[in-house]
């Protein structure tokens, strides 16, 4: 496992109450202003209700009586999903999730970047760099994601020239960039898009039952060298990588 480079994050303040307690790791946005009427943030000492409120950096804001600090260590990991594992943050039907394999290294709150289906395998990303996360999943990043698929009926050039055209499955148009076939039951499929269960949904269209579907590469990192069930830090390379990508600065 990769040596944990260490990086923090300073946001720009001022910032909405909300908005501090998601970067200080405490919750979503969301659930933060859920939090805040709930009664449960002061800032100075005194109980703030009234959402929007902004928050300088020299203000006192605590959580249920303690402290939080918008500076923390910012960590990003390329992890290595094994099928029948959800990349959701929870379950309420006690399935695995992605989170269970690091739950024992890591304290904080923590999200997936983008997601893979229950039956995938392959390549996920892990950060608790909000920020980071939105701007990488956002379709206009255009970020290329590389998978191996495994069929039990064979598939043609034609097919995967016409998923490269654009195919419209119930309503839906779906496409690759790239593909290279290795045999007509394996082949690498490249997309930026990544729609809900894209490659399951036009490979059900075909009758072409998928056996496997193993994501290798997202952008510049690669799964080789990540054991099953396993993770590693990316680089200062591939965090800089994704950040031009997004347009964004470290």
């Amino acid at each position: 496992m990769a040596q944990e480079l260490r990086r923090t994050k300073t946001p720009d303040f001022p910032l909405r109450l909300h908005v501090y307690m998601a970067k200080c790791g405490v919750c979503s946005r969301r659930q933060g202003e859920q939090l805040i009427a709930q009664g449960r943030v002061s800032v100075n000492g005194t109980v703030i209700r009234t959402q929007g409120t902004m928050v300088e950096e020299d203000d006192i804001v605590e959580y249920e009586g303690k402290r939080i600090y918008p500076t923390r260590k910012m960590v990003y990991l390329a992890v290595h999903k094994p099928p029948r594992m959800l990349s959701t943050s929870k379950d309420p039907e006690g399935r695995p999730i992605v989170m269970d394999l690091l739950k024992t290294e890591f304290s904080m709150r923590m999200f997936t970047v983008g997601r893979l289906d229950f039956l995938s395998s392959g390549l996920i990303l892990v950060t608790n760099d909000g920020d980071f996360a939105l701007a990488t999943m956002h379709p206009s990043a255009a970020i290329e994601k590389e998978y191996l698929v495994e069929t039990k009926r064979p598939v043609t050039s034609d097919m995967l020239d016409q998923f490269k055209r654009g195919i419209v499955v119930e309503g839906v148009r779906y496409s690759i960039d790239s593909y290279s076939l290795k045999t007509p039951f394996r082949m690498t499929l490249v997309l930026h898009e990544g729609k809900n269960r894209e490659i399951r949904r036009v490979f059900q269209h075909w009758k072409a039952t998928v056996k496997r579907i193993h994501r290798v590469r997202i952008g510049p990192v690669r799964i080789k060298g990540i054991a099953s069930g396993t993770f590693r830090h990316l680089t200062d390379d591939e965090i800089q990588w994704f950040l031009r990508q997004t347009g964004g600065s470290r």
